[in-house]
């Protein structure tokens, strides 16, 4: 399973990379679609030599996620290229990842589109310039109370942090005491947000 979770990660990784080092939109866009459609692709076609692709083919698509299920991931990040930014699309984009680790992982959940939706809005905060927050609160709403189930909880954990950075008024450093606690409560309790 490890290769599998992964490979699609760094497939989320390297998309997150292209946005992050492009100074020409168009260019980016253009990148992204070269993804996409390779992702595609491995629906049909063999992977090629590339060796992102290659991994997927090999540990995911195996264990029933499709190519299509992970082009969804890219247009979360093509929305971030956007002149008017789309954050539902960008939750989109949070919610297709969560939603293609989760066949690995064994487990589905009704609400792992909403929980990859707010850790991808916690990713993206402070790095586009509408105030992410309200969309935030709201998946946090629609989330609160909400039990994932222990298989779930190493990709939900994201969620979580995403959800505490949202409730403080201040941006919190990795490794403090106040952030492993939450790692602790969400992995024995599966919740995201505090039902309102």
């Amino acid at each position: 399973m490890r290769p599998a979770v992964e490979a699609v990660l760094r497939l989320d990784a390297t998309l997150a990379e292209v946005v992050a080092v492009t100074t020409e939109p168009m260019i980016g866009t253009i990148r992204l679609a070269w993804w996409r459609e390779a992702l595609e692709k491995l629906d049909r076609e063999a992977a090629p030599a590339e060796p992102r692709l290659a991994a997927l083919a090999e540990h995911v698509l195996p264990r029933g996620v499709t190519g299509a299920m992970l082009a969804r991931i890219e247009d979360g990040y093509a929305a971030l290229l956007e002149p008017a930014i789309d954050l539902d699309r960008v939750g989109r984009g949070g919610a297709a990842l969560f939603e293609a680790v989760a066949p690995l992982l064994g487990h589905d959940d009704p609400y792992l589109g909403k929980a990859g939706a707010l850790a991808m809005l916690g990713r993206v905060r402070g790095l586009v310039p509408d105030d992410v927050a309200p969309a935030a609160r709201a998946l946090m709403r629609e989330l609160g109370g909400h039990r994932f189930a222990r298989p779930l909880r190493p990709l939900t954990l994201l969620a979580r942090l995403a959800a505490r950075d949202f409730l403080r008024r201040t941006p919190e450093p990795e490794a403090t005491p106040g952030r492993a606690f939450a790692m602790l409560s969400h992995r024995l309790s599966g919740i995201v947000a505090g039902a309102n």
